[in-house]
């Protein structure tokens, strides 16, 4: 019950506009993740962006199982295997970003695209979080259950990635 794994693994592209850009986003993710994508919508209003609630802004995949697990490692030779400590979240969760996408491995440059970055974050679990998330008879995780980021960082150092 103590084991961490890796729970999903997301991939996000925040273009921050509906229209082309979003399109060439949609395009580069699917190629990325081989994955059909889904659309973020705006969730709030925001005259000065000229962003309206419900307006597609951004492109995400959802990765689970041994497909996240392979997606992380390559992922994280995108950064040469170093992450630092201020990635973790309290409740041990990371973050990372890819500045462009050439430099994510087996991704080649096409001149269709603008270059584009995107967001990794991994989401971490133990057996029995279900209890938290169930519709009936939810219930709290106790408090040496919960995954704290020094936990988080001993298992991203397991899987060969140097924490900073």
């Amino acid at each position: 019950m103590r084991d961490i794994f890796i729970e999903k693994v997301t991939v996000n592209i925040g273009v921050g506009e509906a229209g082309e850009r979003l399109q060439q986003a949609k395009e580069l993710l699917e190629l990325i993740t081989g994955r059909k994508c889904v659309e973020t919508l705006a969730k709030k209003r925001n005259p000065s962006f000229k962003l309206r609630k419900g307006l597609p802004i951004g492109v995400k995949v959802t990765f689970r199982g041994k497909e996240a697990v392979e997606f992380l490692q390559k992922a994280l030779k995108a950064k040469k295997n170093v992450l630092p400590r201020t990635c973790f979240d309290k409740q041990g969760n990371f973050s990372f970003g890819i500045a462009e996408y050439i430099d994510f491995p087996g991704a080649k440059y096409n001149p269709n695209i603008d270059l584009f970055g995107f967001d990794v974050c991994v989401t971490l679990a133990r057996k029995g979080k279900r209890v938290a998330v169930r519709r009936v008879k939810k219930a709290k995780i106790g408090k040496r259950h919960r995954i704290s980021p020094e936990e988080a960082v001993e298992f991203v150092k397991s899987l060969g990635v140097k924490v900073e």
